[in-house]
């Protein structure tokens, strides 16, 4: 088994063991963009739908798919884009001889329940039903997701809980935090935050001290904690 590669964010200088994704091909193989190593990532400012996905080719039948560009969230709030290389139209892959696993880096507290079965994140409203799937797998069975959003920018609500989620192409805001924070307060529930951009250094530090669980989902729709009250709750669950 090949070690993981390690990434460095440029924000903060932290140091990531980072796994490219692997997702199953149609013929039933395991396929993974192939990382292109030396190359530096990313932070990832501006989002567009059609920059977010990359071309990758199963070794095993030599079909091309278009699978999410690979990604990684730095519990700074900074998310980068990991380069990957090219796909040549037959041969090898700049990769061969890297051997993706499915295996996940190890958490401080695993979750005692089932893998996650993410769902692909196309559109705005994907993000919302991706993370109500998230909610729901940590415990929350009765997540609703209104028909539409209302003016509060309340997209999800379960029994003693209230979920944003921010499908926009900038980091999410101070203001965005706390008004998810003053909407909580006033109707004496719990809050948890989701963004596909990551977090402002100042919206992150917001929501350590107000206690707010803070995720960042890739188009892949898994989300990831960022911050301290989200990997307890990942922990413990609803």
């Amino acid at each position: 088994m090949v070690e993981p590669v390690p990434v460095r964010c440029p924000a903060c200088r932290r140091e990531h063991a980072y796994l490219t994704p692997v997702y199953p091909c149609p013929c039933g193989s395991p396929t993974a963009a192939p990382m292109l190593r030396g190359a530096a990532p990313e932070p990832i400012t501006h989002r567009t739908w059609n920059d977010d996905w990359v071309t990758v080719r199963c070794r095993a039948c030599g079909r091309h798919d278009q699978w999410p560009q690979p990604e990684l969230c730095c519990p700074c709030g900074t998310v980068l884009r990991i380069p990957v290389g090219p796909v040549t139209a037959a041969g090898a892959d700049p990769a061969d001889g890297v051997r993706p696993s499915h295996i996940p880096l190890p958490r401080t507290a695993p979750a005692p329940r089932p893998s996650f079965r993410p769902m692909t994140i196309r559109t705005g409203r994907d993000a919302v039903t991706a993370a109500a799937m998230y909610l729901r797998w940590l415990g929350y069975r009765d997540v609703v997701i209104p028909a539409e959003r209302p003016s509060s920018r309340i997209d999800l609500r379960a029994a003693g809980l209230i979920a944003q989620v921010d499908s926009t192409t900038r980091p999410s805001t101070l203001r965005d935090v706390e008004c998810l924070w003053l909407n909580a307060l006033n109707t004496s529930v719990t809050s948890v935050f989701f963004s596909l951009a990551g977090y402002g250094q100042d919206a992150g530090a917001r929501a350590d001290g107000l206690g707010i669980p803070l995720f960042v989902m890739d188009l892949t729709g898994t989300p990831q904690p960022v911050n301290g009250p989200a990997d307890e709750l990942l922990s413990t669950g609803a």
